[in-house]
């Protein structure tokens, strides 16, 4: 068992009414006369939902532990992305719904982490930062930063984000995939 205050980004457990989380980010938050609490964002591993919950520090939960297997994405149909398991190249599929943000960073044959608990797979893990290009945005202009220093791009899975105006077409940048912001150019 652990407590509110064992939590570590990236950690798995289990609540008191049987849910399974992920810390995805965590603070110790006391304000003057109140009591401590530590505030937490989760990501429900069973929905792919993320919330922010906050803990007494004495609060007991369970740790999970997982197994982390290499997996290969296949491609995607109507409701489910299809995988391979690297070591038996066993196929299996995972709903749609289930996978949410992390879809769009998925390319065909691309090698994630299988997240396992015992023998059942629940979720992948992405790599935190990856390499992906520009497909298309407008040209930065020269002294246009009155009002804002980004502008929108597309990238070549079809994704938005904001990138600095210094970046073109075709360039290659490095994107958060927790977050699926810029980083840097690649």
């Amino acid at each position: 068992m652990i407590t509110a205050v064992d939590f570590k980004t990236g950690m798995i457990f289990r609540d008191s009414k049987g849910q399974t989380f992920e810390v995805l980010s965590y603070m110790h938050h006391r304000k003057s006369q109140a009591k401590a609490v530590v505030k937490i964002k989760l990501r429900n591993m069973e929905t792919g939902s993320i919330t922010e919950n906050s803990y007494r520090p004495e609060e007991k939960f369970e740790q999970i532990h997982i197994q982390k297997k290499q997996v290969t994405y296949l491609y995607t149909d109507k409701n489910d992305a299809h995988f391979m398991n690297s070591e038996n190249f066993e196929q299996f599929s995972v709903p749609v719904e289930k996978l949410k943000n992390q879809l769009k960073f998925l390319t065909e044959n691309m090698q994630v982490q299988g997240l396992y608990l015992g023998d059942e797979f629940f979720d992948i893990e992405l790599p935190i930062k990856m390499k992906m290009k520009i497909a298309s945005t407008v040209p930065g202009v020269k002294g246009d930063t009155v009002s804002n220093l980004t502008k929108i791009a597309s990238l070549e899975n079809g994704v938005e984000i904001k990138v600095p105006l210094f970046i073109k077409e075709g360039d290659e940048i490095i994107i958060d995939t927790r977050t699926g912001e810029y980083v840097e150019r690649a």
